[in-house]
C-alpha cells in the first residue's frame, strides 16, 4: 500500500487578463485601508461638506486631492507621511516634479495634481480684490506677499506701488536671483512708480534661508533707495524682508532709514 504524498495547496484562480499569474492569498492585515471603511463623520470629503475646508487638516485636504492610498496605507496616512517627509507645507510647496514622483505611492498623475493645486494656491494668494488694498503698516505689506514669497527658492525683489491714499496700485516683480546693493539699480526700482506717477513705494524681498534678518547689503541698498526716492519725490515707505512665515520691517528697525 503506497504512502500518500503531502497534501497540495489548491491553486488560486487566475485573474482575467493576466494569464498564468497565480497569487497566494494575502493575510488580512495587508488589506489596503479604504476611505469608505472609515466612519462617515471622519471621511475628509464628508467633513469638508459638513464643516467647510477650513476645518480640515493639511493631510485631509491633501488626501482629497490624492483620492486613493496604497496597499497597507490609507490615503490620509499617505498624505501625512509625505507632508512629514517634506517638513510640512512649506517644503512641499518647494518640491518639484521629480521629488514628488520619488515619494512612495505618488504616481505621475498624483504628483501633477499636487503641483497644480500648489500653483493655484500661490496664484490665489497673489490676487488682489477689485477694491484696492490699503496699506496701514508693514504687516499689511508682509501679509499680502508672505504666502507666495516665503516659499521661493531664489531671492525675489518686488516693488509695491502706492497712491496718495496708500492703496496698492501694482506689485512689480523686479529682480530674481541675487538681490543686493551691487545689483539693484535705483533707476529700475523707481521706473514703474514714475510711469504710474505714484508718490510712494514699498520694497519687498525674500531670504530663501528662512531667516528674515537684514544683511549689511540689504541696509546699504535701502539707504541708496531712500536717497534716490527723495531726489525723485517718491517716498520709500518701507523695505520688508520676508523669511519663512516671518518678516522684518527695516523702517521699524531703523535700518537704512534716517531716524
Amino acid at each position: 500500500m503506497s504512502t500518500p504524498g503531502p497534501a497540495q495547496s489548491p491553486v488560486q484562480p487566475v485573474e482575467q487578463g493576466e494569464p498564468g499569474n497565480t497569487r497566494a492569498p494575502q493575510p488580512s492585515g495587508f488589506e489596503s485601508p479604504k476611505i469608505r471603511d472609515m466612519p462617515a463623520e471622519e471621511r475628509p470629503r464628508e467633513r469638508l461638506r459638513e464643516h467647510g475646508a477650513g476645518h480640515l487638516s493639511n493631510a485631509e485636504l491633501m488626501a482629497i486631492l490624492l483620492r486613493t492610498g496604497m496597499k497597507g496605507e490609507s490615503v490620509v496616512a499617505m498624505a501625512t507621511r509625505i507632508l512629514s517627509n517634506f517638513d510640512g507645507l512649506q517644503g512641499l510647496a518647494r518640491a518639484g516634479y521629480p521629488e514628488l514622483c520619488a515619494q512612495k505611492g505618488l504616481s505621475d498623475a498624483k504628483a501633477c495634481q499636487l503641483l497644480a493645486a500648489i500653483e493655484l494656491g500661490k496664484r490665489v494668494a497673489s490676487l488682489r480684490n477689485d477694491d484696492q488694498v490699503a496699506i496701514s503698516g508693514p504687516g499689511d505689506i508682509a501679509n499680502m506677499l508672505m504666502a507666495e514669497m516665503s516659499g521661493l527658492e531664489r531671492e525675489h525683489l518686488r516693488v509695491v506701488l502706492l497712491n496718495t491714499k496708500n492703496q496698492v496700485q501694482l506689485v512689480h516683480n523686479l529682480y530674481v536671483g541675487s538681490v543686493n546693493s551691487a545689483v539693484v539699480r535705483p533707476a529700475e526700482v523707481f521706473a514703474e512708480a514714475v510711469r504710474w506717477t505714484c508718490p510712494a513705494i514699498a520694497v519687498v524681498h525674500n531670504h530663501p534661508s528662512g531667516d528674515p534678518q537684514p544683511s549689511p547689503e540689504d541696509i546699504a541698498m535701502t539707504e541708496r533707495l531712500v536717497k534716490a526716492g527723495k531726489l525723485l519725490d517718491i517716498e520709500v515707505v518701507d523695505h520688508i524682508v520676508i523669511g519663512r512665515q516671518r518678516y522684518v520691517s527695516m523702517r521699524e528697525k531703523g535700518l537704512g532709514f534716517e531716524s
